[in-house]
């Protein structure tokens, strides 16, 4: 790889940090040299004394040199064995962002590979959005649109974000902080177990649990310190049992021995609403050997020594995850009746599912990092699919419900295995197959019998689609399908048949109005209509009639534009986007909502979330209703936006003396003094209880479920409360009901 020499800017002069700067250096490279003994390390310094320059002066929030971040995040890269263009760009990758040099500068200096990863990894700063959510929107596809092309893009962004999660306690701003770890466990991590990155996804996990929640976080380590000097010691004694048997049955293998990550072990209790003596893989064994047939034969030897645990053994190895990761699992009652999880696996196999895309690094200097892995197909997919989802938060809800979707498999009669996400139906299954599938199925059977389509497929099951020609996808469908690709061909098929009906609405609902105030539409020219169009911020007068037949738009502020000296305005004009207008939500003279750019509407708080003050919300505009406002989080979201000229921006201003009722569940121990504590942290929070109902814990044969409905102020005071509860001995989860 050439790399241009002249005009690179001598190294600055020593300055403060410089001799914690270059021993990062020097540790860079001692990490490069192990894995590539024999490399030419000069184009490394280069890059270095040229990012040194740029960042001359800069510090981070901590108080550091910056350049120790790009140093940092290029070793995590080298840990990777990454070759140099991605360890040149992981020094680079912030100095177009953070500096004033160009991208073609970089290009020009270090290859057009180097520069095309940086360009990637830089967000779009310079651009101007509406929220902060539109802007993670698109620095997201941003940088997806650029992984598919060079998968070198996101692994380097992953190194960047590991660093910044190691180092957040230096960012002063706890809102910041917060934001940071939310979108590290909504996108990074996820992302990193899409492309097989075990390792990453867990420290990311981990990273950005302890900041999420840092007394959930607290309570779990102490559960687990609380028993680890006993578990390792059980760990010891159970491997050197393990090796013993190995041995005798002459299977070669390595065994290893760990105890489950925190933030593993939190969502374990939280979905299971179980104590962490109920976590049967929070001990595990991992038995790597040489062949996939010892793997079954190391199997055999676990079960024939300890009984295993019905419905835990897992099989990936003849059914790989769609990251590729392989291994069989199964989950034994070990001595004392200690239950634990062992795993098998190649050395392959093991290298896949700790470094995944990364395992298998092979790329030749100078060539394009190309993602030809099954790893990215779901990538690919989404680029194509993302053509259609011009909304942001369409983007996003998309891609986090992909990245966070477990998988059941099924069979086509002929055999063929559909991988589907969990709780998906055969509509999914038939738009799995192909679209046209989708499009035309009037039923299914499963393994044999007819089922309804929104039946719940799960492992195993043999599907058989029925369909009949000239059927047309159900708007109800989108209630209760789960995949991307069948939610996204049923709102495509439904927004153009809709968005012929507002069109034409609109244009009649135009047409009336003008005959009413006496405005001669036909007097009224292409250009003119086009011109008002554009002012409403729309391309076309097709997009102007959908508004209007959405009931986005009023006619009479349409015809007031077209013929001022005939319409008089009675409504106020549209506000711009900075000055949105304030509406009374239904009653509630006390309660304030910003609505942009709309007038004169009503307001409806949806009784199926209840949104509080503080939660993200959206609204949705319903012919007749008015706007009706959800949480964003509100499982009918997803139902309902799928016509995006229907979504509007609304947001909270102020609140005077609004009170919001909210619904909980508390699972507990059944004690004396239980529900003395939980009014006592109500009463002390100034929580007005309106009803406390307690049950028995029939799914788990023991314990209490207590139902309290109360008033909160807002979200803060809500998980203020939320957290306090945990807290309380006994309490094992807590759920806000919706």
């Amino acid at each position: 790889m050439a790399i241009p020499t002249k005009d690179i800017p001598p190294p600055p002069e020593p300055a403060a940090g410089s001799d914690q700067l270059e021993a990062l250096y020097q540790r860079l490279e001692e990490r490069v040299r192990q894995s590539r003994p024999n490399e030419d390390l000069e184009p490394l310094r280069r890059a270095y004394e040229f990012a040194l320059h740029l960042h001359a002066g800069q510090t981070r929030d901590s108080g550091e040199p910056y350049m120790a971040h790009p140093l940092e995040v290029t070793i995590i890269l080298a840990g990777m064995m990454m070759d140099q263009v991605t360890l040149i760009a992981g020094i680079l990758h912030d100095v177009v962002e953070d500096t004033p040099v160009k991208n073609d500068e970089i290009k020009k200096r270090f290859g057009e590979d180097v520069a095309r990863i940086v360009d990637g990894v830089t967000k779009l700063s310079k651009i101007q959005f509406y929220s902060r959510e539109d802007r993670q929107a698109e620095n997201v596809r941003k940088m997806l649109l650029a992984m598919v092309s060079d998968v070198r893009v996101i692994i380097v962004k992953l190194a960047d974000r590991i660093h910044n999660c190691r180092t957040l306690d230096g960012i002063k701003d706890p809102e910041r902080r917060k934001r940071i770890a939310q979108e590290t466990m909504e996108i990074y991590a996820p992302i990193a177990n899409r492309l097989g990155m075990g390792k990453v996804r867990g420290e990311l996990e981990d990273l950005s649990f302890r900041h999420l929640d840092p007394e959930a976080f607290t309570q779990v380590i102490h559960e687990i310190e609380t028993t680890r000097q006993a578990s390792e010691g059980f760990l010891v004694n159970v491997k050197q049992i393990v090796e013993s048997k190995l041995k005798e049955n002459g299977i070669p293998a390595r065994v290893e021995a760990r105890m489950k990550r925190p933030y593993s072990v939190y969502v374990k209790l939280q979905k299971q609403r179980i104590g962490i003596d109920q976590v049967y893989d929070l001990l595990a064994m991992r038995i790597i050997t040489d062949s996939v047939k010892n793997c079954y034969a190391a199997l055999g030897v676990i079960h024939n020594e300890w009984h295993p645990i019905p419905g835990r053994i897992k099989d990936f190895i003849a059914i790989p995850r769609p990251n590729l990761y392989q291994s069989l699992h199964t989950s034994v009652m070990g001595p004392d009746g200690q239950p634990f999880e062992v795993q098998f696996r190649t050395e392959e196999m093991h290298r896949v599912a700790e470094e995944g895309i990364a395992a298998h690094w092979k790329y030749k200097e100078g060539k394009r990092g190309q993602a030809g892995d099954e790893r990215v197909n779901w990538m690919r997919q989404l680029v194509e699919w993302q053509k259609e989802m011009r909304d942001p938060t369409d983007f996003m809800s998309t891609l986090k419900r992909d990245l966070n979707t477990e998988e059941v498999y099924c069979f086509t009669p002929g055999g063929k295995v559909i991988m589907l996400a969990q709780g998906g139906c055969p509509v999914d299954f038939a738009y799995a197959v192909h679209s046209d599938i989708g499009h035309l199925c009037v039923g299914a059977k499963v393994n044999g019998r007819i089922v309804p389509l929104k039946y719940e497929l799960k492992n195993g099951d043999v599907v058989e689609i029925l369909t009949q020609a000239g059927h047309s996808p159900s708007k109800d469908w989108l209630s209760f399908v789960k995949s991307s690709k069948a939610r996204n061909r049923i709102r495509h098929f439904i927004n153009a048949t809709e968005r012929v009906k507002a069109i034409e609405i609109g244009q009649k609902y135009l047409e009336k109005e003008a005959r009413r105030l006496g405005v001669a539409l036909s007097k009224v020219s292409k250009e003119q209509l086009e011109s008002v169009a554009g002012e409403y911020g729309y391309p076309k007068i097709e997009d102007l009639h959908a508004a209007l037949g959405y009931g986005k738009n009023s006619a009479r502020q349409v015809l007031h534009r077209l013929a001022p000296e005939t319409v008089t305005e009675t409504e106020p004009e549209k506000p711009e986007p900075e000055k949105p207008s304030k509406f009374n939500a239904e009653s509630d003279q006390d309660l304030v909502l910003s609505v942009d750019g709309m007038n004169d509407l009503m307001i409806n708080l949806a009784r199926c979330c209840n949104p509080i003050k503080g939660e993200p919300i959206v609204g949705y505009i319903s012919r007749g209703k008015g706007v009706t406002v959800h949480a964003k989080s509100c499982k009918n979201v997803e139902n309902l936006m799928y016509e995006a000229e229907r979504r509007i921006n609304v947001d909270w201003t102020r609140t005077t003396g609004r009170s919001f009722r909210v619904r909980m569940t508390v699972y507990s121990d059944d004690r004396l003094g239980m529900l003395n504590q939980i009014t006592s942290i109500l009463f002390a929070e100034n929580s007005n209880i309106q009803s406390l109902e307690t049950r028995d814990d029939t799914d788990r044969g023991e314990g209490k479920i207590i139902d309290v409905t109360t008033d909160v102020r807002d979200k803060k005071q809500l998980e203020k409360i939320t957290a306090t509860l945990r807290r309380v001995s006994g309490v094992r989860h807590v759920d806000r009901v919706q």
